[in-house]
């Protein structure tokens, strides 16, 4: 937690941020965080489209496309390497300079992958297109969330998170001109055919080039130049936003400098160690677990991963008239005859367009849901939501109708959004630091142990990374050899996390002042109670 030093005729950050208003450089910063999202995932997520398009010709197993897709996915937010790599680098060299170097890297390693001789090949090399592509999302929504006024900022993530849902939509649109196509040119030097899906590879590299060049013409983070102590450049990016946010009135930023932030929790840092003991300890211990549980068994995501094959085989059944009275397992199960004229491996136009479909409808359910989060609170609607979806995933086993099965498989697929709950929720357990008094050894003084809200955040979601690697192949083998078994063991374990949560606090609650604060954990500034 930061204290400000007041000081005649300067104001603090936030409040000279407040006077630059909302327009038009707030706008094309939401845009182009949004677009940056749709960059990410298409290195991240791309790979869920190629992998069945490639299976052909780089002959993949069930067991080896699972490992293509699930292992880059699985660090997809780069909460093992890349994620505290770039925020290291945006900490230190700037958020908007190592944004540029993300989004330049990850486009370059990801048209790499286009080719890659061998399932193997395209594996690693997606494994590198996600640690360094991962700062990609990472700095983009630092930056927006350092350049919007406080009271819209609220409105600009929800609006950023909400392209984030639909973006896998966006690459299935994308993939519908190109993956059809015959063409095949062999290329001696490498022993490979340039074919479609080498082509959509290297077009899923293009958003980030395209962001990286408007990226280019945008202010550097006024939050991070103040904090690397360039005052008048800081005020400089202010008043540049400031001009492009009120161009109609032409009025000057009333503001003449800025207070600088000192961090009053510097007396004394404490090892990894010390970080990371108090989340297993009382009164933390609970939440700790709690948390770690719901991340690691959110079992959605990993069925969403493969929602491009479901949906493929759905609609190659349906247009051969056959197969409109079986349940969605039924449907996976059923062997269609090939169409000798089609592209190998082809991947059906009207699936992808039904993927657009439930990754837009996961878009509109996160939005309406953020407009009643704060009167049902978090914890409840993750409830909700959590059972209802859980439900539908135990009826796709049970409804014999092509049409039905597939929207239910779709209301399975909106529990997605529980994740962001998830993370919400956390940030209010877990302050930003917890101050634990000890006693040295020598002048028998008390010092302060910090533990930070990243570290309890970074330990639940390495642990919810590793599980989606077992998950992705568990349900990949389910869904070849007992789908029935895989929708009722996950729906049924996603459902339960209802009960799981319910063990929770409302986090309504956590808004309300303490009575009587615990004398041994200090809880700077009731911060969990207004970060939700």
């Amino acid at each position: 937690m930061y204290s400000i030093e007041a000081k005649d005729g300067k104001v603090p950050f936030e409040e000279a941020l407040g006077k630059t208003g909302y327009g038009l450089y707030s706008y094309l910063i939401i845009a182009l965080a949004g677009a940056s999202t749709i960059s990410f995932v298409a290195l991240i997520y791309g790979s869920t489209i190629i992998v069945p398009a490639s299976a052909c010709e780089l002959e993949t197993t069930t067991a080896q496309q699972g490992l293509v897709v699930g292992v880059p996915v699985a660090v997809s937010t780069g909460a093992l390497i890349g994620s505290l790599l770039w925020g290291f680098l945006g900490d230190t060299r700037g958020r908007r300079r190592m944004l540029l170097v993300s989004l330049a890297l990850g486009a370059a390693s990801n048209a790499l992958a286009s080719i890659s001789v061998n399932w193997i090949m395209l594996m690693i090399i997606q494994l590198c297109t996600v640690t360094l592509g991962s700062g990609i999302y990472v700095l983009s929504m630092t930056l927006l969330s350092e350049s919007v006024p406080l009271q819209k900022r609220n409105v600009a993530m929800v609006l950023v998170s909400s392209v984030f849902l639909l973006s896998q939509g966006i690459l299935s649109v994308m993939s519908i001109p190109i993956i059809p196509l015959t063409f095949s040119y062999h290329l001696e030097a490498l022993g490979i055919y340039w074919n479609s899906w080498r082509t959509l590879q290297v077009v899923y590299s293009l958003p980030c080039l395209i962001c990286a060049v408007f990226w280019v013409f945008m202010q550097e983070s006024p939050k991070y130049v103040l904090a690397s102590g360039n005052e008048d450049q800081a005020l400089k990016i202010l008043r540049t936003i400031h001009r492009l946010n009120n161009c109609r009135r032409g009025e000057e930023l009333q503001v003449k400098a800025l207070l600088q932030e000192k961090d009053a929790t510097s007396e004394k840092k404490s090892n990894v160690k010390e970080q990371i003991a108090p989340l297993f300890k009382k009164p933390y211990l609970k939440s700790t677990l709690i948390m770690a549980s719901l991340f690691m068994f959110n079992s959605v995501v990993a069925f969403v991963v493969w929602a491009p094959s479901i949906f493929n085989q759905l609609m190659t059944l349906l247009e051969t008239k056959e197969g409109s009275d079986l349940t969605l397992c039924q449907i996976i199960a059923t062997e269609v005859d090939v169409d000798p004229d089609a592209a190998p491996c082809s991947i059906n136009s009207t699936a992808m367009l039904l993927l657009l479909a439930m990754c837009a409808l996961q878009s509109v359910f996160n939005t309406i849901l953020s407009l009643i989060v704060d009167k049902a609170g978090r914890r409840n609607t993750a409830m909700a939501v959590a059972s209802v979806c859980g439900l539908s995933g135990v009826l796709v086993n049970l409804v014999p109708n092509a049409i039905g099965t597939a929207v239910l498989f779709a209301v399975f697929s909106l529990g997605g959004v529980t994740s962001g709950f998830y993370t919400a929720i956390a940030v209010a357990l877990f302050p930003t630091r917890l101050r634990f008094v000890s006693m040295t050894d020598h002048h028998q003084q008390p010092f302060l142990s910090v533990v930070s809200r990243t570290m309890a955040m970074a330990l639940q979601m390495v642990g919810a990374r590793l599980m989606s690697v077992v998950l992705i192949q568990i349900i990949n083998y389910l869904l070849v050899n007992s789908c029935e078994l895989g929708f009722y063991l996950f729906s049924i374990l996603f459902a339960s996390s209802a009960l799981v949560l319910a063990l929770l606090p409302d986090d309504r609650q956590l808004l309300a002042p303490l009575k009587q604060p615990n004398p041994e954990i200090v809880d700077e500034q009731h911060e969990q109670r207004t970060s939700i």
